[in-house]
């Protein structure tokens, strides 16, 4: 992921720190953390009163781009989130 994709995008508009908001229909908490450097960024989200977590690490490196690392979950079903989570007003 050398340029800009949706998903970096959206990733951008979540703020540092913990937030709730929709995914499909459900509420969900999710906390994002950004390292000082920017070259890394983590988020863990879970679904409220139901079973499902989202959580992955976003790595920035100068060689490949950006490498997207899922914590035992699929990359489709973290972007899917990412494009799709509205954050409360």
């Amino acid at each position: 992921m050398k340029s800009p994709t949706a998903f970096e995008e959206a990733l951008a508009q979540l703020n540092d720190g913990h937030q709730e908001g929709d995914f499909n229909g459900h509420r969900w908490g999710a906390t994002v953390h950004r390292s000082k450097d920017g070259r890394r960024v983590w988020l863990f989200a879970e679904e409220l009163g139901g079973r499902e977590i989202v959580s992955f690490n976003l790595y920035r490196t100068n060689d490949s781009g950006s490498v997207l690392k899922t914590c035992e979950m699929s990359s489709e079903k973290v972007v899917e989130f990412v494009l799709h989570f509205r954050p409360d007003a």
